[in-house]
């Protein structure tokens, strides 16, 4: 089995208004090759998600600076100028997500459930437009799955099948986005053959992973 993907097709996999998932915390984690490849591409009217944008044409900020963004689901944006700016005038719809809800709805997705219940954000603006369900005379908000069209990980080792390996935190938010999409590709820095990766140091196994991209 060998999943390799020459980084150059990437943009075939790509539509105007579809919704797409990128790994990472502030750059740590981001895959930085392929959304360069994206850049190359003139897709627009992206839905993203992500934990945040980064910093101003840096990495996935790079999405946002360029305007290729019109809905952003994320933890915060107050690292980045020009997410704010086009928050603001209304460019981008912006959806802010607690960080851990972000990531047990991106769970549900990969393990086909129905939401999770959660009090974060209960009696806020979070919970606005959303069931509130009474649990033991307690209320939760129900926080519903994230599907992905497209999820974009990056790891520091993984194997023509797909299995990964990332290196220290670089774990974050991959590790959630890869079983939520309908197609995930994985950038990883070191490439091996099948077996060489022993089975305990796996986090990502291949039935995720449907490209890889050696940059």
């Amino acid at each position: 089995m060998d999943k390799e993907l020459d980084i150059a097709e990437v943009g075939k996999f790509l539509k105007d208004g579809m919704t797409i998932g990128i790994g990472g915390f502030l750059g740590c984690g981001n895959a930085h090759n392929v959304i360069d490849e994206i850049l190359k591409t003139d897709i627009k009217d992206l839905t993203l998600v992500a934990t945040d944008t980064f910093f101003e044409a840096q990495g996935i900020g790079k999405l946002i600076t360029e305007k290729r963004v019109s809905k952003l689901m994320t933890s915060h944006i107050g690292t980045n100028k020009d997410t704010q700016k086009q928050v603001n005038e209304g460019f981008i719809e912006l959806e802010l997500v607690p960080q851990g809800t972000l990531a047990e709805r991106l769970r549900s997705a990969t393990a086909g459930l129905g939401g999770v219940l959660t009090q974060t954000g209960l009696g806020t603006f979070v919970q606005e437009g959303k069931d509130i369900i009474s649990i033991d005379t307690k209320d939760y908000i129900l926080e519903k799955p994230i599907y992905l069209d497209l999820a974009i990980v990056k790891a520091q080792v993984g194997d023509r099948a797909g299995n990964l390996v990332y290196h220290g935190s670089t774990s974050n938010f991959n590790v959630p986005m890869a079983g939520a999409a309908k197609v995930t590709i994985a950038e990883v820095e070191n490439l091996v053959e099948n077996g060489e990766i022993e089975p305990h140091t796996i986090h990502t196994p291949f039935v995720y992973i449907n490209h890889i991209v050696k940059a």
